[in-house]
């Protein structure tokens, strides 16, 4: 077997050794540099825009050595406060000169150094800043190959420019205290009296195309570190768990530093899919990300819908994968995503397509407007149109995915490693494949698309897809369904021959409903088993399965976003015996995780028993932080609260079943189109249900 190509690798690659490294984000800028605060160069480190590393290099030496870390104080993922000290002098035990970099990140980079005089005399000292571009390509530096020499630097006496050699991309570096400039690098030399503080605010401002950015940060002197507008418009959440409360206000902050405002229109705001390799629009991390938060903020559907719609596939393309209708995989805007993608955007992936359709009828029941919608549909018929005469590549009912080069991802799922699909013995199937959980998310849209047309009029498209949607669900429970196992396949290889591993596919076609009662009955048994709980979720793949390694990306890890999505398709199956049990365990143990993670739940992590460590082992490359285990949060609050509008009809659907440690949960300013409800939940009892007038509450 060959080794993956880099791009085909399907995960990061990480950043160093230890946990010395800090991941600042905002829109489509982050940064990545050490506990000094310093972005070394050599290394995956600097400040990104636009999927272009900007700065490569941004090293701060005090009288010509680097400052000693004392600690680091996160703010609110695009602000971050180094705390450093200037060596002692010889012979002496203790520092004297207090050294602090606040810095600031949004189009571009601003950063204020704070020296602080704490001894009893005046003190000199040399402040050097050494800058470095290299304007290397985001998958260049993920991927270690990064080429040198397409940078030109110049200096004037007071700034620093960079520009790349093609013109295309550049830098600017200027301070509000004059400095001495040379290439590379400014000085100041400042004497400070004793007890006495010296400041100067250094500003990094990217250039695009010789225009240089104008900068953007938030109100520095805002509440709450910079706390955005955004948290006064979104749903209040209240609990009494520690765990959950932690939770929900770290990943408040995380997916305001990932939220992205489309470029055609500032009004529409998507989710990133996560730092720091992520910072760009995808299909499917975007779309599930806005699905978990609907009951946070509901317009990110809508931008996320209208921001992908804007890119839906047109034309053939075997080197983007692009094909008419098909939702993209990724969007890049670095100078060298033709080389990496094929183009600016590629395609390559089996499930945005079906989950952009289900999308916009959650969007429909969740309060957008009936115009927006009726915008959005010309887009969703095009996306079932690739469904069924391209993503369903023999006319069999199922998806499928095959790439059409060496150059795309050998898995178009979200488990997108190059091993990422196996069966029972660790054996790689032969391509194309169907994969379980691509047939639930086909059903949902289906579905979605048939309530669509029932509310606009349209009852003979209603028909027609409810049709499909039930014919799917029989082919499904027919050929996936493994009786003797008690669980679905993964997936149907290409001589549609079931790929029996025991995964969490399986358990994500709960989610959409797919699944009969009969078998949601012995598939909930089985997902209950130790080889697939760990304490602090469900693994991708069973401990029985020969595939399986705790520490593998896909291959018995815990991914929160998964386990949360299963945790829904349980509460949706609340009447089969052993699924609330279940559902709440789960939860447990992910907001045991996630405590233990210091409230932010990462993208993934070891799959190793809690018996067997505890906390949970890190995954060294995770994204943190990352959009859907962000959403986590949210997805559950919604599922035990069984939450279910139908703001056309002014309905609310309220089945709350909360974990006994939850206490209870309040929701405020939810938001459904132009209403406005206010709800708390105890256990299974709803109770201060504030509805607008002429809606109406079910059970």
């Amino acid at each position: 077997m060959t080794a993956p190509t880099p791009f085909n690798a399907g995960e990061p690659v990480p950043l160093t050794s230890g946990r010395d490294v800090v991941t600042m984000v905002e829109g489509t800028t982050f940064c990545i540099c050490t506990a000094t605060g310093d972005m070394e160069t050599g290394r995956p480190q600097g400040l990104f825009f636009r999927d272009t590393r900007v700065v490569s290099g941004w090293q701060l030496h005090l009288d010509g050595e680097p400052a000693q870390p004392l600690s680091i104080v996160d703010g609110q993922g695009h602000t971050a406060r180094f705390v450093l000290r200037r060596p002692p002098a010889a012979g002496q035990a203790d520092a004297t000169l207090l050294c602090e970099r606040r810095r600031y990140i949004g189009d571009g980079m601003r950063e204020i150094i704070t020296l602080t005089n704490v001894g009893r005399e005046a003190t000199m000292v040399r402040v050097e800043l050494f800058v470095a571009s290299d304007f290397a390509d985001l998958f260049a530096v993920k991927e270690s190959r990064v080429r040198h020499g397409d940078a030109e630097s110049r200096a004037t006496t007071v700034d620093l420019t960079f520009t790349r050699r093609d013109g295309s991309r550049g830098l600017y570096v200027s301070a509000n205290r004059e400095p001495q400039a040379r290439p590379g690098v400014l000085t100041w030399e400042a004497v400070i009296p004793a007890r006495r503080q010296w400041e100067v605010e250094v500003h990094a401002q990217p250039v695009i195309e010789g225009r240089r950015i104008e900068p953007r940060f938030r109100d520095l002197n805002a509440p709450a570190q910079g706390k955005s507008a955004w948290f006064s418009k979104i749903t209040s959440i209240k609990t009494h768990h520690p765990a959950l409360g932690l939770a929900l206000q770290q990943s408040l902050h995380d997916l305001d530093a990932l939220r992205i405002e489309s470029a055609d229109d500032p009004s529409r705001v998507f989710l990133a899919a996560g730092a720091p390799w992520f910072m760009t629009l995808f299909g499917r991390d975007s779309l599930l990300s806005a699905w978990m938060t609907l009951p946070l903020d509901p317009k990110i559907a809508l931008g996320t819908l209208h921001t992908l719609a804007g890119l839906q596939g047109e034309r053939f393309n075997p080197q983007t994968e692009e094909a008419p209708g098909r939702i993209l995989h990724e969007s890049r805007l670095g100078p060298d995503s033709v080389t990496a993608l094929g183009g600016m955007n590629y395609y390559g992936t089996v499930d945005a397509t079906p989950l952009f359709v289900g999308l916009l009828r959650e969007a429909w029941r969740w309060g957008a407007p009936e115009q927006e919608i009726r915008a959005l549909l010309p887009a969703a018929d095009k996306a079932l149109s690739w469904m069924d005469n391209f993503g369903d590549r023999d006319g069999d009912g199922f998806l499928e995915y095959q790439r059409a080069t060496d150059r795309g991802l050998a898995n178009q799922g979200w488990k997108d490693s190059w091993d990422g699909v196996n069966d029972a013995s660790g054996r790689l199937p032969d391509p194309p494949i169907a994969l379980a959980e691509v047939q639930g998310y086909a059903y949902a849209a289906w579905l979605g698309r048939a309530e669509l047309a029932e509310a606009f009029g349209e009852p003979e498209i209603a028909q027609t897809c409810r049709h499909r949607a039930e014919k799917l669900q029989q082919l499904f429970a027919s050929s996936f369904w493994l009786s003797s196992e008690g669980y679905f396949a993964a997936a149907l290889d290409g001589q549609k021959r079931p790929v029996d591993a025991m995964t969490t596919n399986a358990g994500q076609c709960l989610w959409t409903g797919i699944v009969t009662d009969e078998h949601a009955e012995i598939l909930i048994e089985r997902l209950s088993q130790p080889d697939m709980d760990s304490g602090f979720g469900l693994r991708t793949l069973s401990e029985l399965m020969g595939a399986y390694n705790p520490m593998s990306y896909h291959n018995g890890s815990v991914w929160p976003h998964d386990t949360a999505l299963v945790i829904s398709g349980l509460m949706r199956y609340c009447h089969i015996k052993g699924a609330v049990p279940l559902a709440h365990r789960l939860a447990e143990g992910l907001l045991r995780a996630a405590q233990a993670f210091g409230g932010r739940l990462p993208e993934l992590f070891c799959g190793f028993s809690c018996e067997t460590f505890s906390p949970p082992v890190p995954y060294p490359t995770s994204c943190s932080p990352q959009a859907w285990a962000s959403a986590v949060p949210f997805a559950l609050i919604r599922a035990f609260l069984g939450l279910d509008p139908d703001t056309a009809n002014r309905t609310l659907s309220l089945r709350p079943n909360l974990p006994p440690a939850w206490g209870s949960l309040t929701l405020e300013r939810l938001r459904l189109g132009p209403y406005t409800l206010r709800l708390c939940a105890t256990a299974q009892l709803a109770h201060s249900v504030e509805l607008p007038e002429g809606w109406t509450l079910t059970s």
